[in-house]
């Protein structure tokens, strides 16, 4: 694919997921949102790290365990420096991470919004006749493929349904079924565009 553009896709998720939990205030299960701030206990050697959530409805407050009944020699100082200070990209980083928020409390709420940075891999070729386009992911998302790429190409979803019948459209790995899938880390999207009459538009769109 000599004559292909070439763009990383790096992708962020724009709304942190939010768990849902029996609120005591309430008296039923609301999403609780992350308040961008953790609490820091410390008993003797013993430090326990939480990140505080509130109720979106009455901002009644629930821990999202961190580190419990750890020994203070076991936390970096850097990290623990971190955690005092309410470091943005460290609550990020929590806030974001699905796997323990579902462990914690089982049933989470998750957001399609994410922010693409996109980065052309070596030059920019407004007359390539194809796309390749890698994507990288800051964290999960539940943002699907079919989604993203409509919207990024801006192009309908119809489209690239049709792009794949007619051979034109590849994702590696899974195939095709990828499309109904969430976007995932690493993926390579490959689309054929020679003939494709808005194809300058497309290519545009997807160096960003």
């Amino acid at each position: 694919m000599s004559s292909a553009l070439r763009v990383h896709w790096t992708i962020a998720p724009e709304i942190a997921p939010r768990p849902l939990i029996n609120c005591n205030r309430c008296g039923c299960v609301k999403a609780y949102r992350c308040s961008g701030k953790f609490r820091v206990n410390a008993n003797g050697k013993r430090i326990d790290v939480w990140l505080i959530y509130r109720c979106v409805d009455c901002d009644n407050s629930w821990n999202f365990g961190i580190f419990e009944r750890c020994n203070r020699r076991d936390i970096a100082p850097a990290l623990l420096a971190a955690l005092e200070s309410n470091d943005p990209a460290l609550v990020r980083s929590h806030a974001f991470d699905i796997v323990a928020l579902r462990k914690q409390v089982g049933r989470v709420e998750e957001f399609p919004d994410a922010a693409v940075r996109k980065q052309v891999i070596g030059e920019m070729k407004e007359d390539a006749t194809a796309l390749e386009l890698r994507l990288g992911l800051e964290t999960p998302v539940s943002l699907r493929l079919d989604r993203l790429l409509a919207n990024e190409l801006r192009i309908s979803r119809s489209r690239l349904q049709a792009l794949d019948e007619r051979k034109l459209l590849t994702v590696e790995p899974d195939g095709a079924k990828a499309l109904r899938k969430p976007a995932r880390e690493g993926a390579t999207i490959r689309i054929h565009l020679a003939g494709e009459p808005d194809r300058r538009t497309i290519i545009s769109a997807a160096g960003g």
